[in-house]
């Protein structure tokens, strides 16, 4: 029998209030009716074009966004057994959890803050958080986590910009996983650095999951890098998900036309290796996720469907065991 999951997210919806008129008011659905979970020690891949919705699930996770509808559940730290609703909660009570939930932005440039040194931006969470007794302990800690992420413990006097995008990110990490975490959510946190150093980031992610026994949500839109990381992927199409299984079972068996799509873009340097067959593009742009309609998310760009597509929104149903799609060429 498995084991219950981590963190459980049921329903979640993100709606953004626009003014579409003089008077009239409609919704941009960023999120819209969301279900996930995560097993704790793994990591799952949350993938999908641009402005499908993925960064704002991380976003409303740790609460910069208030969610619109929906259920988080966690059970990791001194959480009940039958877990926590984060959203549930008002600030004061919330603050425990700011500990055991941590995120890693996407941009290096743009998460520290200038004018404090590398010190200061990592030892904040300690203060608010009350870890260490005084600040010579604080000051250690904050030495090891900087030879934990690969960068000397003298670095921790310099300003941000005195650092490369690589050595920045590893500072973010650094800041995140001081506070010794449960959940790590990692928001697209390679696609601003250079080719060349993302496989160290990567790397250093996966020894430092290994080290403290943190269950990641990797969110990213580079499938080479999600294949390599993650246990299980959950594919994202205008604000829901429209397919979720393990790793390889994704790769080698997509299900739903947008995944067979997504992976047929996946570029293949040497042509001798290719596979022979008929590549699966995926034409068009993403439709507005303002007020969608309430039928398939993806009938317009959909190679394969059919009438009842454009009258109906399909549910989210395992087909296989683990294998979850939402399509109708599957009921």
């Amino acid at each position: 029998m498995k084991a219950s999951p981590m963190v459980e997210i049921k329903n979640l919806k993100k709606w953004f209030p626009m003014k579409s008129g003089f008077k009239s008011k409609s919704n941009l659905k960023a999120v819209d009716g969301v279900d996930l979970h995560i097993y704790g020690g793994e990591t799952l891949g949350l993938v999908g074009e641009s402005g499908c919705g993925k960064t704002t699930i991380g976003r409303t996770l740790i609460k910069i966004y208030e969610p619109t509808d929906g259920e988080f559940l966690y059970r990791g730290g001194d959480s009940s057994e039958g877990g926590v609703d984060i959203f549930s909660l008002s600030e004061s009570k919330m603050r425990p959890f700011r500990r055991e939930i941590q995120m890693v932005f996407q941009d290096p440039y743009a998460s520290l803050n200038p004018r404090i040194t590398v010190h200061d931006i990592i030892s904040e969470g300690l203060r608010v958080h009350s870890m260490g007794k005084s600040r010579e302990e604080r000051k250690s800690m904050i030495a090891g986590i900087l030879e934990k992420v690969g960068l000397r413990p003298e670095y921790m006097y310099r300003y941000p910009h005195e650092f490369s995008g690589g050595q920045r990110q590893r500072i973010g990490i650094a800041r995140s996983m001081i506070l010794n975490p449960g959940l790590v959510i990692c928001d697209e946190p390679v696609s601003a650095l250079d080719v060349s150093v993302q496989a160290q980031v990567i790397n250093l992610l996966e020894d430092l999951k290994h080290d403290f026994g943190l269950t990641y949500l990797f969110i990213a839109h580079d499938l080479a890098v999600v294949k390599h990381i993650c246990d299980r992927i959950s594919v994202m199409y205008l604000g829901r998900i429209v397919e979720t299984a393990e790793t390889d079972q994704l790769f080698d068996n997509p299900l739903h036309p947008y995944t067979s799509g997504l992976l047929s873009s996946i570029p293949v340097p040497n042509p001798h290796m290719r596979k022979i067959g008929k590549r699966e593009i995926v034409k068009g742009d993403i439709p507005s996720p303002v007020d969608p309609p309430e039928t398939c998310r993806f009938v317009k760009r959909c190679p394969r469907a059919f009438d009842r597509c454009c009258k109906e929104s399909p549910s989210l149903r395992e087909v296989s065991d683990g294998h979850f799609v939402s399509c109708f060429l599957y009921d």
